[in-house]
């Protein structure tokens, strides 16, 4: 188990790159979702650094970090891009078997609409 300490290498001299404990980052980095939540992206930026956050049972959790000053602001949503996730969306929505529009998206595990994976649970109801 990987303890508090071991989670602190501003040098990076033990991971590599700099660490630093779960919400202790310095100010300046953020990862991919805290860019997101500001409209920016990394903008092929390589990881500044990374947090880690130890577990009981397994390896600790890792974020990776990248400078906010380096980031670029996201790409604006085209017309054509719009059209081809509507396009997806519908696709998984679409029920192969009876080729109707679900209005959610299809369990992967079963395959098709709940009505075609249970047809006679819909005849009784």
């Amino acid at each position: 188990m990987a303890a508090l300490a071991d989670c602190f290498d501003p040098t990076g001299a033990r991971h590599g790159i700099p660490t630093y404990p779960w919400r202790c980052a310095p100010d300046g980095l953020a990862t991919r979702r805290q860019l997101r939540a500001r409209g920016l992206r990394p903008g092929g930026q390589p990881v500044a650094a990374q947090t880690l956050r130890p577990r009981r049972r397994r390896g600790p959790l890792v974020a990776y970090l990248y400078r906010l000053d380096q980031a670029k602001p996201v790409r604006p949503m085209t017309e054509a891009k719009r059209q081809a996730l509507a396009s997806a969306m519908r696709a998984r929505r679409t029920c192969p078997q009876c080729r109707t529009d679900a209005g959610y998206v299809i369990p992967a595990s079963l395959g098709v609409c709940v009505p075609c994976a249970y047809p006679d649970d819909q005849r009784t109801a």
